[in-house]
């Protein structure tokens, strides 16, 4: 994922090689959560089931081979591509802490999943500065002026 630029300075100067190491390195190209390839196109089903074309066997959301119960699961109906790219993640949300042990390579679903409460956070806090910034400014918030700016 994209390092916003107010936090770039919490990153040490080596973090593309930090990163590199931890990705391809120490996780072999694989999610340390549901063990997707990196740069490899995947089938899914959206709901964390992917097909392993290595194993030939789906995997669910945490990397365990599954077996789809045949007529219960209608899975061509579901599914979708999705090429695999892996990032770091810091598994403590603190981009400072920089130890081999808080440091994680995540795909992209496994990654937003990760920081879903740190985005809810950063959504409210957005909203709630907008809003401010609207009270500040323009005045309170009236029904016929929201109807408008929106």
């Amino acid at each position: 994922m994209p390092i916003r630029p107010e936090h770039r300075f919490f990153y040490p100067i080596d973090w593309p090689q930090l990163s590199v190491v931890i990705r391809f390195g120490r996780a072999k190209g694989r999610c340390e959560a549901c063990k997707r390839p990196h740069g490899r196109i995947v089938y899914h089903l959206g709901d964390g089931r992917w097909w392993d074309g290595e194993a030939r066997a789906w995997r669910d959301g945490r990397g365990k081979v599954i077996r789809l119960s045949l007529g219960v699961d209608d899975v061509l109906a579901g599914v979708r591509r999705t090429r695999v790219v892996l990032a770091t993640a810091h598994r403590d949300h603190d981009p400072s802490n920089n130890a081999n042990a808080n440091l994680a390579a995540f795909c992209q679903r496994c990654h937003m999943i990760h920081d879903r409460p740190e985005h809810r956070q950063r959504r409210w806090l957005t909203l709630f500065r907008r809003k401010a910034l609207g009270d500040l400014f323009r005045g309170p918030y009236s029904r016929h002026r929201a109807e408008i700016t929106c």
